[in-house]
């Protein structure tokens, strides 16, 4: 165990603090280790996979920060595979893609690990994990045990393990049930989705999406140049309201709106962790005030943030 490890170099906004407490986890039972011995001391965990959508305090985290290096695929040959969490979300797809599975080409370019797309029910193009996640390993009030997917509580880009419902759980694996497919389908389909994303996404560090989509059918009819589809469902782009709203390029120090994209807060310049949410916290009063609807944020904000004051 590690005392005082900065976090920067573990999360892709490049940003934040140190945590109290830093250790490695290679595989699922060193991870459960750590799980219940971090419960049984009374410490807050933090998992740390690929750091893709979490912001670390400039205070730090207090606690216990594990790195989840648990990287085990297993298949069944028959449609289900047990993945442990801190296996990469695109690098789940390439897998199953060549065992003659389909249902993940979504995952193809979006970052981090199976861990931290749970958290959020990570997903793209319509489609989430929760759709293909069946029983999850899990430590929690001080056990190890094997539940059902509906422990999870998954909503659109949320979870229990965002909500705060359950507390220094830990997920260690997770099996999922897929259908199959043609290779070179789930190969066309997923080529189309990274040249989306690569036209869309900026060099700069970042979180990818930093904000949740909205869901407001009134506030869609009154939007003229809001696509067809989209004003049908109620669905409005957070980064169609912050561009809409002339944010791109707004900036504080070293962070910034993203001007190729609306919905990404970059680091452009050594931008602290508190830069960057005084940014977040712009945006949404200024979507707020414009539209009458409150941003939700994707991104994850770790550790201590008692001294963070948006007046």
């Amino acid at each position: 165990m590690l005392r005082n490890v900065s976090l920067k170099p573990y999360v892709t906004l490049r940003a934040g603090g140190s945590a109290e407490r830093f250790v490695t986890a290679r595989d699922r039972d060193e991870l459960a280790m750590h799980a219940l011995i971090a419960q049984a001391e009374g410490w807050p965990i933090s998992v740390l996979g690929w750091g893709s959508n979490m912001l670390p305090s400039d205070d730090g985290v207090p606690g216990i920060v594990i790195r989840n290096l648990a990287r085990t695929f297993q298949d069944d040959g028959a449609g289900s595979v047990w993945v442990e969490t801190g296996f990469g979300y695109q690098d789940l797809f390439l897998k199953t893609v060549q065992l003659g599975y389909r249902g993940l080409e979504f995952a193809v370019g979006i970052p981090g690990s199976i861990g931290g797309a749970l958290v959020s029910n990570a997903g793209a193009y319509r489609s989430n994990i929760s759709e293909f996640v069946r029983e999850l390993d899990v430590v929690w009030n001080d056990k190890r045990e094997v539940v059902g997917a509906d422990w999870m509580g998954f909503k659109y880009r949320d979870s229990v393990l965002r909500t705060g419902e359950v507390t220094n759980a830990v997920v260690l694996a997770i099996r999922m049930e897929l259908p199959r497919g043609p290779r070179k389908a789930a190969y066309d389909e997923a080529r189309e989705y990274q040249r989306q994303r690569i036209s869309k996404q900026p060099p700069s560090p970042s979180a990818g999406s930093f904000f949740k989509n909205v869901t407001d059918l009134s506030l869609a009819n009154t939007l003229e140049d809001l696509p067809g589809p989209l004003k049908e469902k109620g669905i409005i782009p957070a980064g169609f309201l912050i561009e809409r709203a002339g944010l791109k390029g707004f900036r504080i120090g070293g962070a910034a709106v993203g001007k190729r994209h609306a919905n990404f807060i970059l680091n452009i310049n050594g931008a602290t962790a508190t830069e960057i949410r005084l940014v977040a916290e712009h945006v949404k009063h200024a979507i707020r005030s414009k539209y009458g609807v409150l941003l939700e944020e994707e991104v994850l904000f770790a550790g201590d943030w008692s001294r963070f004051n948006v007046n």
